[in-house]
């Protein structure tokens, strides 16, 4: 069955619902909610975590080892320093480009940086609505001509507009990121179930249908009897009439 093969990856699939429910509140239609990134590596970091000047330095006297970007990318997460620490698995991946293990946890990491994103945006969306509320007065006109409001609200709101778009393509972009994490696992292990329900999930959290259509649909090739079956099923229907 499925389920068994689920399991090994159970730890990873946490992370990303986690993730992907807390980051599709405003612009991927998922429910509000999520887990801090931290407390997830807190408990894969252990107490034997090195120091980043120390995992720097190895790293920058072993440009060719493996374990050195590993162990820098597991000091940059401890400071909750995600962008170094997406960097350092880059290069890691970049000599072991078929490590799965790191593969996930590159993927939590960018869906980290897209939840972050798209906090920002809320925060800044609510302020914008609590200094700068619309764009013009409409309740109130002089010589039939509506009120604008005055150049510092108009300032005000620019600014902030600014921030939410520039947070929301953050988040687009790392989600996109996250889902080209999980189509590299899908090659490295073409025949496994869980690999395209994960690559589903998260392509249909970042927006990508398509990929997710054909994530799901390599799912049921390969899993046709599974009871979440039918589910996946249900939810292709839905897929396939939302691309037209």
């Amino acid at each position: 069955m499925f389920f068994p093969r689920l399991r090994r990856h159970a730890k990873w699939m946490f992370v990303f619902l986690a993730l992907a429910f807390g980051l599709g509140f405003v612009g991927f239609g998922v429910g509000a909610g999520g887990v801090g990134i931290g407390d997830i590596f807190r408990g894969t970091a252990g107490s034997g975590v090195p120091s980043i000047a120390e995992a720097e330095e190895r790293a920058a006297d072993n440009p060719r080892s493996p374990k050195a970007f590993r162990d820098l990318a597991t000091a940059y997460q401890a400071k909750g320093r995600t962008d170094d620490a997406i960097e350092a698995l880059e290069r890691y991946l970049e000599l072991r480009p078929r490590s799965v293990d790191v593969l996930r946890e590159l993927a939590a990491l960018y869906l980290a940086k897209a939840q972050a994103a798209q906090e920002r945006a809320q925060i800044a969306q609510a302020r914008v609505a609590y200094l700068a509320p619309g764009t013009v007065v409409e309740d109130f006109q002089l010589g039939g001509r509506p009120l604008e409001p005055d150049p510092i609200t108009s300032a005000v709101r620019s600014r902030y507009e600014q921030e939410v778009s520039s947070a929301y393509a953050e988040a687009q972009q790392a989600s996109a990121k996250a889902v080209d994490a999980y189509r590299r696992i899908a090659r490295v292990q073409p025949n496994d179930p869980a690999v395209q329900l994960e690559l589903a999930q998260a392509a249909q959290s970042a927006g990508d249908v398509s990929t997710a259509i054909s994530a799901y649909e390599r799912f049921l090739k390969l899993a046709p009897d599974d009871p979440t079956a039918h589910d996946v099923r249900r939810l292709l229907k839905q897929l396939r009439a939302q691309s037209g």
